[in-house]
This record gives C-alpha cells, sequence and structure tokens, in this order.
C-alpha cells in the first residue's frame, strides 16, 4: 500500500509523454479561459491543471480514471486522494428530492435526514446500520422516524468505522458524515430516517435485476429451514439477493448478481451460521399437455367385505391451445351420475394432472367433459368418484399421445456492437430465436426467445463473451412443444429418479 515517486522508466517515456499531452488538451477544452491561457502559453501550470479537472468533473464532463488494485493493495491512496481533490463536498452538492418532489438541501441548520445505505451484521455489536447525513447536525442519543415504518428508532452513540476499528463519535455531524448506528429496531438497508416534524424521504435507487438463480439445499436432511432462515439474515445486508420458494418442488431459490455472487452469499452463511448448503442448478418446470380427443371410461370397483366402492364416469378429453389451462365441463343429464359426485370426479383428475404422465409434470391445456357414468346407491362415494376420475385420466392420456412443453423466456441482452456477433452465435447455439436488435451509444441490445434450459447458468458465458461489458434480464414468456432429444431426455432423468426412490 505504500507509495513511492520515482522517474518514468526510459521504454515508456514517449508514451507517457503523448499521454499526458493529450490529458493537458482534454482539460483545457472543458474551460473557455483554461483553452485561451493553453493557446497563449503553450502550456497550463499544475494548479491550473488541477482547478480545471475539478471543474470538469464536478460539471459531468470529464471522467478521471485511475487504476487499482484491492487485491494486491495498490493505487487506494491515489483513488482517496482524488475523492478529495476533484469530487464536490457534500455542501456543494444540489439538493436532494423525495419521492413528493420536496427539496431539502445539504445545509447543516436544515432539518435532519439521514439514508440507511448498508447494514452489516457484527458479531459483537448486533446489526450496524450505515447512515450518511443529507441534511442538518446529530449527536449520538438523537431520536429519528423511520419514513418506511413509520416508527421511531432512538439512535444511541454514533460510531465511525475504519475496516472492523469501531471509534465512539463524541462530536454532532452534519451533511456528508457517515456514521453506524447499533441495534435499530426495524431499519433495514433504504430506509430513510428523518426529523418527525420535518420529515423527508429519499427514494431507494432502483437496484439492477438478479441475473442467476441458485437451489440451496441442505447437507443434512431436514434443515431445510435452517437454511431458509440463514440465508434470510444476509438479505438485510445484501438488498441485490433474492430469497424464494418453488411452490412447485420445494426448492429454496437464491438469485443473486452473477456466479460469485451466490457462491459468496452461501459462504459467509456457512461462516456465521453453521449451516452447510449444498448448491444445485433450480429445476426446469416443464409441463405437459395432449393433442387431439379421446372418449373413455374410468370405472373403480372394490369389494373387500362390507361396503365397497364404485364408481364409474366417462370423459371426453380433448387438447386446448397454449395458455388455455384446464376446463371442465359437466355433461352429465338425466342423473347418472349424483350432483354431489362430480367435483370429486374434477379433483381426481386435477390430483392425476398434477402428478403428470411423461415426466412428473403438471398437464396443462387440455378440457374434460364428463358425459355419462353409473353409480351404486350403497357403494358409491366421494372417494371412489375421485379415483374413477384419476383412472379415466390415465386412459385419455395413454391414448391422446401426450408431448412435453418446455418454457421459453425472453432474454433482453445488452453487449458492446463488437460482441454483438458473438453473442447472436451463441444464443443460436442455445436454440435461441432472435426477435431483433437496437443500437445506441456503442451498445447493442439483442431480444431473444430462448429455452430456459439453456440459460440457467448463462451469466459467466456472457462475461467471457463480452469480458464482463455485457448484462442480461430475463423474464418468462409462454411454453413450447419440447423438441424430442430434449423430451427424451427429461423423461429418462425422471424414470431414473424414480427408479432410484
Amino acid at each position: 500500500g505504500a507509495v513511492s515517486e520515482c522517474d518514468v522508466p526510459a521504454d515508456v517515456a514517449d508514451d507517457v509523454s503523448l499521454l499526458h499531452d493529450l490529458t493537458v488538451e482534454n482539460i483545457a477544452e472543458s474551460d473557455e479561459e483554461l483553452m485561451e491561457k493553453y493557446l497563449e502559453e503553450g502550456s497550463l501550470s499544475l494548479e491550473d491543471l488541477q482547478i480545471g479537472l475539478r471543474k470538469g468533473t464536478v460539471a459531468g464532463e470529464l471522467c478521471p480514471v485511475l487504476v487499482c488494485s484491492s487485491l494486491e493493495n495498490k493505487g487506494g491512496v491515489a483513488v482517496l486522494e482524488a475523492i478529495q481533490a476533484l469530487l464536490p463536498a457534500a455542501s456543494e452538492r444540489p439538493a436532494f428530492v423525495d419521492a413528493l418532489g420536496q427539496e431539502r438541501k445539504p445545509d447543516p441548520d436544515a432539518p435532519v435526514a439521514g439514508f440507511v445505505f448498508k447494514t452489516l451484521a457484527d458479531p459483537f455489536s448486533g446489526q450496524l446500520s450505515l447512515v450518511r447525513i443529507l441534511s442538518g447536525t446529530i449527536n449520538g442519543d438523537a431520536t429519528l422516524k423511520n419514513m418506511r415504518s413509520g416508527e421511531n428508532e432512538r439512535l444511541g452513540s454514533l460510531l465511525f468505522l475504519t475496516g472492523k476499528t469501531q471509534t465512539p463519535c463524541k462530536e454532532p455531524v452534519g451533511p456528508g458524515a457517515i456514521v453506524a448506528v447499533a441495534k435499530l429496531k426495524n431499519t433495514r438497508t433504504g430506509d430513510s430516517l428523518c426529523d418527525e416534524k420535518q420529515p423527508f424521504a429519499l427514494p431507494m435507487p432502483k437496484l439492477p435485476p438478479q441475473l442467476i438463480t441458485y437451489a440451496l439445499a441442505p447437507k443434512e436432511k431436514g434443515d431445510e429451514d435452517k437454511v431458509y432462515s440463514a440465508i434470510q439474515r444476509l438479505l438485510d445486508e445484501d438488498v441485490t439477493l433474492r430469497l424464494a420458494r418453488d411452490e412447485e418442488n420445494g426448492d429454496i431459490l437464491l438469485s443473486g448478481m452473477g456466479q460469485l455472487h451466490i457462491e459468496l452469499s452461501v459462504e459467509k452463511a456457512k461462516r456465521r451460521f453453521k449451516v452447510d448448503i449444498i448448491l444445485k442448478t433450480p429445476k426446469v418446470p416443464y409441463r405437459e399437455t395432449v393433442r387431439g380427443k379421446v372418449q373413455v371410461q374410468g370405472r373403480h370397483k372394490k369389494q373387500s367385505g362390507g361396503r365397497g366402492q364404485f364408481g364409474d364416469c366417462w370423459i371426453e378429453m380433448e387438447g386446448l391451445p397454449r395458455g388455455s389451462g384446464y376446463v371442465f365441463e359437466d355433461a352429465i343429464v338425466g342423473g347418472v351420475i349424483p350432483r354431489q359426485y362430480i367435483p370429486a370426479i374434477d379433483k381426481g383428475i386435477q390430483e392425476a394432472a398434477a402428478r403428470g404422465f411423461l415426466a412428473g409434470c403438471q398437464v396443462v391445456d387440455f378440457r374434460v367433459k364428463v358425459y355419462d357414468g353409473s353409480y351404486h346407491t350403497v357403494d358409491s362415494s366421494e372417494m371412489a368418484f375421485k379415483v374413477a376420475g384419476s383412472l379415466a385420466f390415465k386412459k385419455a392420456m395413454e391414448s391422446l399421445k401426450p408431448v412435453l412443453l418446455e418454457p421459453i423466456v425472453l432474454l433482453t441482452v445488452s453487449v458492446p456492437d463488437e460482441c454483438m456477433g458473438d453473442v447472436i452465435g451463441d444464443l443460436s447455439s442455445r436454440r435461441g430465436k432472435v426477435l431483433g436488435s437496437d443500437s445506441a451509444a456503442g451498445v447493442t441490445e439483442i431480444k431473444a426467445h430462448v429455452p430456459m434450459s439453456e440459460v440457467l447458468r448463462y451469466a459467466p458465458d456472457l462475461r467471457s463473451m463480452t469480458a464482463g461489458q455485457g448484462f442480461f434480464t430475463m423474464e418468462f414468456a409462454h411454453y413450447e412443444e419440447a423438441p424430442q432429444p430434449v423430451a427424451d431426455k427429461v423423461i429418462a432423468e425422471h424414470q431414473k429418479a424414480v427408479a432410484g426412490e
């Protein structure tokens, strides 16, 4: 981390001289007075360059680029010095604006307002909330209102953080100060704390969408709740993580900004909360459907001493267009099946459809019409007709030759123009259909329909193709019939899993 000055090496002296001249010209062009002085004198003093660079940076016309490496602890001092020299002080920035359009100037004499921009879980202090003071002046033991929850929070002592070192803040602090507050009751990242009589809430910045999702499983069976609660506690610290449960198969799903982000979050949960977590690629929600029309009988008859079971129904089953869902039609006339047993047939069919036929995936987009049947005055029951409905469904599926449907997502990829060809070629290799592209300011946005199974781990592949400059979003679009090789593979995996059980 230490810095030492030395002469420019001779082998790069010419390159450095050229870059220096270009830099001076850029700074001069950003200010008319400097430009005139540069044209008259042919050079600018170091003081002129610093003033011009700061003015250009504050105005957004110049963007300084510094080379550094946190991994090797190089360049950190230069970054801090550049921040101090070039960026505006808190008092120089424009007024903050809340969601209602109200302005709040960064004035130490204005009403107090602060923004919680980060939350840390400290093993000794508990939860630490990092607050940036937007306006006003605060000291320890102040009471401020949380604008999200509507509750008052007593701040207690304020702390300055330097790495892991916590230093008590003994003096009042004003706009621009960053302080840590321990053990706030109901405050999380993105909340605004302010004077109760002068409310002000800074809007939460728009967060980028999560790019990759993994399924989490405990190493030990039965620890699912431990895994869920451990990751849940990390969400307070990292608002770019999203935790969910897949209602269909019960998987715990963790979404984040990339593979490394997910892996580090899981590692943090293991270290802090002593729970072993396994990362898995999430299951693709395939569906099954049918084509054509068939009429079949579902008959359930069982006699084993005492009261028996009897249910008999005839159904007509046919496939419907994509997205139609499930339609049940009661066409019974003349009371051949009593009214109270019709819902049982419907329920039996729905439960059988949820279990699937080909690969254990839910059957969708079909219509069932119950049009005939028979019953027994003593042995018939709701359970008997439920079983009869399930048997009729299975017979119909055998006759209709069901097909597997795969989910298609709308993928929107933004990449540098020079990477467009590689990305489109890669999407084609993933069975994607490019819908169109639009280029602006050197960035091309590509929209494509791609099977979900082909892009579950797209983030690292896109990163390598675009040298980390590409990003994407995806959302569910529709279902399409899966190609036979894909269907065969999914069915074989399901049969193998069933055999293993």
